[in-house]
């Protein structure tokens, strides 16, 4: 199965993205993910898409469909792939159907901008291994450290209250209206977030037909 994971900036893609991997067995291709190990390698790609995502700004096309491409011709993605943070506007999802990556749907989860402030503001991030954890619905078992590799867990700049504001009119701007693109070509499927992830998974399994 290919599928894009759509919804606001903390809306739970990447905790139900984790999911369905395992369920399908297929990789998910977390643009941020694959931004931030370029970021902290300081490659050529990395230090570009820094100056964009430290101003909140979005990492141009050119620069994600590149990393995309490139990733979606190894091996394991053959089987099918989970798209999560790309496309992110109606040019990024164009350009992936020219550049002849198809998808059979895209999910939206659907959250209220109060839920995803509140949200976002407990979330804190390994920056060693990239784990995510928050600190009411997914706490690390010992406070402040990474369950996974026991590194100091941090408040990414991206979370911050007023950073997260500004990622939202983006989303609204710039990416809810890919909504209306998939939606078009009879590919979309919608998911209102539930109160546990567990709840949104069952909603998710669901609309899918899993």
């Amino acid at each position: 199965m290919k599928l894009i994971l759509l919804g606001a900036p903390g809306a739970g893609k990447g905790t139900q993205a984790e999911i369905l991997s395992k369920k399908l067995s297929i990789p998910t291709i977390s643009t941020g993910n694959i931004l931030r190990a370029a970021m902290k390698n300081g490659t050529p790609v990395g230090l570009k898409a820094k100056e964009y995502v430290e101003k909140g700004a979005l990492v141009p096309d050119e620069v994600i469909i590149g990393i995309i491409k490139e990733r979606l011709a190894e091996p394991d993605c053959a089987g099918g792939f989970i798209l999560d943070g790309v496309p992110r506007t109606i040019p990024q999802a164009e350009a992936l159907e020219s550049g002849g990556i198809g998808i059979d749907w895209a999910l939206s989860i659907e959250v209220s901008d109060q839920v995803i402030i509140d949200r976002m503001s407990g979330r804190r991030t390994c920056p060693d291994c990239g784990a995510s954890f928050h600190v009411v619905s997914n706490p690390p078992k010992a406070e402040g450290v990474c369950d996974a590799c026991g590194a100091a867990l941090t408040i990414r700049k991206d979370d911050a209250p007023e950073t997260v504001k500004a990622r939202l009119e983006t989303y609204h701007a710039e990416t809810e209206p890919l909504k209306a693109f998939y939606g078009a070509r009879g590919k979309l499927k919608t998911v209102d977030n539930q109160p546990t992830i567990e709840a949104t998974t069952a909603e998710i399994e669901k609309a899918l037909g899993l």
